[in-house]
């Protein structure tokens, strides 16, 4: 099936998939623990069986059960050798088990490696990992491709971007968020279609996460800027026990259909079913669509950009958005010594202050002598996505660089800029293109700049035709009004002037401008600046490259939008007013509140509130020399600021990346100054805590995070691994007289296993309390199997052992 074939199909038709894979298996004999796809190839004619059913049931796409058929889960069973005789064994099931009755979808997900710089996994490895098990699917006779239960938006790009290198396959993509609306890295439904449709995927949505009832919301919010297809394909509602100690669903297969009809009205038009669900349910989903008919309704036109976390979209008559142009070492002496020495302090605080002072974009430039400029770029990169949710305008003069950074930004990003200059027409266009990304039109050619309001018209026409060949659309364009110096040329501001209104009016285009030059050479030249940009947002201009700091271009800006009525300008104005005011009053100011309960040496605090890897020794360092114990920086610094960033973590203001940053941070420091605490005296013992992932689990984010954490503060925490057996638990917790189990399970075809290792424990008569956490758990769950505690994420998990032994 060709892509076009797969949109005209899937934008005219409901489509059913298949439903659960895993919980079905292991009903019909699959033991926990093993590697599914040997065990499947070895049972042949149980997977056959299962798939059959389906189709029966009515579907059209069935998965191929490839999930975890890659070269580094492979690697964990000491499979990874037998890769292409598994996927094409089978492929070649589902190929049987279809008939000619429904296509095969090549199935692919996470790895169970970390990305750098969270973990140590390279982005052009798992490029190329997720290449290796396309090019075998391909060839194998898949029709399409799925990335399913992606956790990591990143992930998932590094699975699009491979399967467009290697093949010309429609590919599904599907998230799964928490309960909070968002992935283990803190991106929300509306950002992962705007990043993932942008990059090419054919069909995007969410699967497993929850229940349909609660996937409801989850699809709303992919609706509002969703141009393909949506998938749902949710659990059979939320998991328990019941009185034979299995994993049961809430949901019959009755109600379940219920509820995937108010996901049709909400928008998902590809559904199927994951966790619980079984070939009754999608029989009874299907029997109750007997006509199959739609008519896809995209989005209406926006502009989007986008981050890790967060999306940005605007219009051509809502308000102004400035692109903070803070981090660009030109001029800067002090900002090109630190990138030098590969010092990225300064690059973290221009963007919290830029974010903090309210820019909508961060501008990234590091052009200059004496650095390798692609590789700054990829770690500058990593500092500032650390710090903000803001989506990113990359900006190089070197076509190379400017791939680099598209490759590796998991986000919708801002081109800064594309010209008629021929090589960066030419080339940085289909780049863009490749990379789904938004560009700046900079109008000038090989003759430099235009020498006329006319000819600049001309240049804008031309990129313009050309880019809506390729495929852009209006939306994807920023046109640069190209301000010069009104000292210079008297008619520079007005020729500016017209440029954004005619792009707006005539072209339909968005505009931006950098404001510095129309003021070029004269005096007080942020009057000048701020009259012209109030006149520019009169005439239409969308947003500006400025220093959000300033005070008197932001809030001349926001004041414009005031008086011209945009959307919600009165209301932004006001806030920004009270913000103003609240800074400017010591006691009412959180910043100083939040100061007044630090230490005495902030920049060791600060450094672990800001991820600050670069300069966190340095500061340990100084507060040893003014005479604080190692304990005392410990309890006293370290300890608060780590709670601080869980507390921010609960609040969803900081998320995964940043608490990691933090943790780490606090491990170098700790680090550091462990070997002398045994001469501290004021350093007491901390219990031990012993944790794990469950037999048949080979997870282990949350798990090594919530290691990481308790560590930090203190503890002497022994770390088994992920698929640990029950005996293995046990003797650990005799051994080390361990006053805390801790267990974590991802998926719910493993979370019994806690269930027996809490009655293994008992049963020999283990005072440990145990611990329980992981995606699929939840409060009621530890209840039932007798759990001591139970924690949502990491940060919970230090509040609990804390509660638990009496110390919080």
């Amino acid at each position: 099936m060709t892509r076009q074939e797969f949109r005209d199909w899937t934008t005219k038709n409901l489509v059913i998939l298949d439903g659960a894979t895993g919980s079905n298996l292991q009903k019909r004999g699959m033991p926990s623990g093993v590697c599914p796809e040997a065990w499947i190839a070895g049972h042949r004619e149980v997977m056959l069986k299962l798939q059959q059913e389906y189709v029966a049931a009515g579907t059209n796409i069935l998965y191929a059960p490839t999930f975890t058929a890659n070269r580094i889960k492979l690697k964990e069973y000491g499979l990874e050798d037998r890769m292409e005789e598994l996927i094409h064994s089978l492929v070649s099931i589902s190929r049987e088990a279809s008939a000619g009755q429904a296509l095969i979808a090549g199935d692919l997900t996470m790895t169970g490696e970390q990305l750098s710089p969270v973990g140590t996994l390279d982005f052009e490895e798992l490029v190329d990992v997720y290449k290796e098990q396309i090019v075998l699917l391909d060839q194998a006779g898949v029709d399409m491709l799925v990335v399913e239960t992606m956790m990591s938006l990143q992930e998932t790009r590094a699975a699009l971007l491979a399967a467009r290198e290697v093949c010309s396959l429609p590919v599904m993509a599907t998230m799964t968020f928490n309960t909070d609306g968002r992935t283990f890295y803190g991106t929300d439904p509306a950002t992962s279609v705007v990043v993932l449709q942008s990059l090419g995927a054919d069909a995007v949505g969410v699967n497993c996460s929850s229940g349909p009832d609660t996937m409801l919301n989850f699809v709303r919010e992919m609706k509002k800027y969703a141009k393909v297809p949506l998938i749902a394909k949710p659990n059979a509602g939320l998991p328990g026990i019941n009185e034979a100690g299995e994993t049961i669903y809430d949901m019959d297969a009755d109600i379940y259909v219920k509820h995937m009809h108010a996901l049709i009205e909400a928008g998902a038009t590809i559904l199927g079913g994951c966790c619980g669900t079984t070939p009754e349910f999608i029989q009874k989903l299907s029997a109750s669509l007997p006509d199959r008919r739609i008519t896809f309704q995209p989005a209406a036109p926006v502009r989007l950009l986008a981050s890790e976390r967060q999306v940005l979209a605007f219009g051509l008559s809502e308000r102004f958005h400035v692109v903070g142009e803070r981090i660009n070492p030109t001029g800067k002496k002090k900002f090109q010594e630190k990138l030098r020495t590969g010092d990225y302090g300064m690059v973290r605080s221009f963007a919290e202050d830029q974010t903090e002072c309210g820019a909508s974009v961060l501008d990234i430039n590091v052009g200059m002598n004496g650095i390798d400029e692609k590789e700054t770029m990829l770690k500058v990169l990593d500092e500032v996505m650390a710090v903000t949710p803001l989506p990113l305008c990359l900006d190089t003069s070197h076509i190379e660089v400017m791939e680099a950074a598209l490759r590796r930004y998991p986000g919708r990003a801002l081109i800064n800029s594309i010209s008629l200059e021929t090589e960066k027409f030419e080339k940085l266009l289909p780049i863009a293109r490749k990379y789904g990304a938004m560009f700046i039109l900079l109008p000038l050619s090989d003759e430099g700049l235009p020498k006329s309001l006319d000819e600049k018209k001309k240049i804008i026409q031309k990129i313009l035709e050309r880019a809506l060949i390729l495929g852009f659309t209006r939306e994807d364009i920023v046109v640069d009004g190209l301000v010069a110096t009104v000292g210079a040329n008297p008619k520079a501001a007005l020729e500016t002037l017209e440029t954004i209104r005619y792009c707006k009016e005539e072209l339909g285009l968005a505009t931006i401008v950098g404001l510095s030059n129309i003021s070029f050479g004269l005096p007080e030249r942020s009057f000048i600046n701020a009259a012209f940009l109030t006149m520019a947002i009169q005439q239409g201009l969308t947003m500006a490259i400025a220093n959000p700091s300033q005070d008197l271009l932001v809030n001349s800006a926001m004041a414009a939008d005031l008086l011209m009525n945009k959307p919600d300008a009165d209301l932004a104005y006001i806030n920004r007013m009270n913000a103003r005011k609240a800074a400017e009053t010591p006691e009412t100011n959180p910043a100083q509140k939040t100061a007044e309960v630090k230490a005495e040496h902030p920049k060791v605090y600060e450094s672990v509130m800001k991820g600050n890897r670069s300069g966190i020794l340095n500061h340990v360092k100084a507060a040893l020399a003014d005479g604080y114990t190692p304990s005392a920086i410990i309890n006293e610094m370290l300890i608060p600021a780590i709670h601080e960033v869980g507390e921010l973590f609960d609040k969803q203001i900081y998320f995964l990346p940043q608490l990691i940053s933090s943790a780490e941070v606090m491990k170098k420091a700790i680090e550091y100054l462990e070997p002398m605490l045994e001469q501290d005296e004021d350093q007491k013992e901390k219990p031990v805590i012993v944790i794990a992932t469950v037999e048949g689990d080979i997870h282990d984010i949350g798990k090594n995070l919530v290691g990481l954490m308790l560590k930090n503060c203190g503890y002497d925490v022994i770390d088994l691994g992920k698929d640990v057996p029950k005996e293995q638990i046990a003797k650990a917790a005799m051994e080390h007289h361990a006053a805390i189990i801790g267990l974590s399970a991802l998926m719910t075809t493993t979370m019994q296993e806690m269930r027996h290792v809490i009655a293994y424990v008992r049963e020999l008569g283990i005072e440990a309390k145990v611990i329980i956490g992981g995606a699929v758990i939840t409060q009621s769950y530890a209840d039932e199997i007798g759990a001591d505690g139970y924690s949502k994420d990491a940060a919970e998990a230090v509040k609990l052992v804390e509660r638990l032994l009496g110390e919080g």
